[in-house]
């Protein structure tokens, strides 16, 4: 039921938002007209469409409008970002975003779109997330993206990832998920307020369920609540893979977003956004998210992620 001064914070993984245009400091051809994915201006444009339709319903019965903040993870550059956000389910709210190329060997970033009514930027910039692989070689991942701002005036870190993937193993690839973990702490403390009172929202792609060791490093620190433990079941989760949910997209947030005092937001629910039009409707894989290809073959759909999102009240 949405109630007056309700806002909502989502993190949205939105699978390959990709141009169609050959950059070639970049591994995209698969997403070029004459690429592997047949990555035409057609389907570009019936993504962003999809994508925007998808964004503006978020939370619907929770709140009033279209989140306040978004995470967004797999877009190639700014451009597609400023596309999404000018496509007519989104035109009409006062979006803006902070993007960063980051050294991912395909082009794939995060961002964070805002409302610029209840947020405002004091300073951002990109974590560079310094990895090795299995033969000492630097493994060029997404930076993990940090934003000063606040947030109907209260002083707010936002920190939005994309950790690296489980593609060689999930055991043989998780050092590189606490790594992201670490260095996440670290960027709290250099911060120049008692760790213990800043307001933290760590969102994101973690490629790892409430209980891996990444983001139990996370909540080992005593500075969090992860309000999405509870979501992940045989039955539900944000993505699927071979037939098992998981749950790699989280919003994580500190303990200070559970006080009731004037001036400041508290938290009140969490949720997986999986309304029936995000989802397959037929065959073996009915009920999983509909994503725009299976390997090679076009579907058509939104993302093989669900968005995730979180309800803050504000006090007044």
């Amino acid at each position: 039921m949405q109630q007056k001064n309700t806002y909502g914070i989502a993190f949205y993984n939105l699978e390959n938002l990709f141009d169609t245009v050959d950059d070639p400091h970049l591994l995209d051809d698969n997403f070029t007209p004459k690429g592997f994915n047949k990555w035409k201006d057609k389907r570009y444009r019936r993504k962003l469409k999809k994508l925007a339709y998808a964004i503006s319903k978020i939370g619907e019965y929770d709140m009033v409008a279209p989140p306040i903040l978004l995470g967004i993870a797999e877009v190639e550059n700014s451009n597609v970002v400023r596309k999404l956000i000018t496509q007519d389910a989104l035109k009409n709210e006062p979006y803006d975003f902070v993007h960063f190329d980051s050294p991912d060997e395909r082009g794939i970033d995060t961002g964070l779109i805002y409302n610029t009514r209840h947020f405002k930027v004091l300073s951002s910039e990109t974590m560079p997330l310094l990895i090795t692989n299995g033969f000492g070689k630097r493994d060029y991942t997404r930076d993990i993206l940090y934003v000063h701002g606040e947030l109907n005036g209260e002083e707010v870190h936002i920190f939005v990832n994309h950790w690296p993937s489980r593609r060689d193993g999930a055991s043989a690839t998780e050092y590189k998920r606490v790594k992201a973990a670490k260095l996440i702490l670290q960027k709290i403390e250099t911060i120049q307020e008692s760790p213990e009172s800043l307001n933290c929202i760590i969102m994101g792609d973690f490629n790892d369920d409430p209980n891996s060791a990444s983001i139990k490093y996370l909540m080992q620190s005593g500075l969090f609540i992860n309000p999405m433990q509870k979501l992940l079941s045989p039955y539900s989760g944000s993505a699927k893979y071979k037939g098992k949910w998981n749950l790699f997209d989280q919003i994580l947030i500190s303990h200070s977003f559970l006080n009731l005092e004037k001036g400041t937001h508290t938290f009140e629910k969490a949720r997986i956004f999986a309304p029936d039009f995000l989802k397959e409707w037929k065959g073996k894989y009915k009920g999983s998210p509909f994503r725009t290809f299976a390997g090679k073959k076009y579907l058509g759909g939104y993302s093989d992620h669900f968005p995730v999102y979180l309800i803050l009240k504000y006090f007044e």
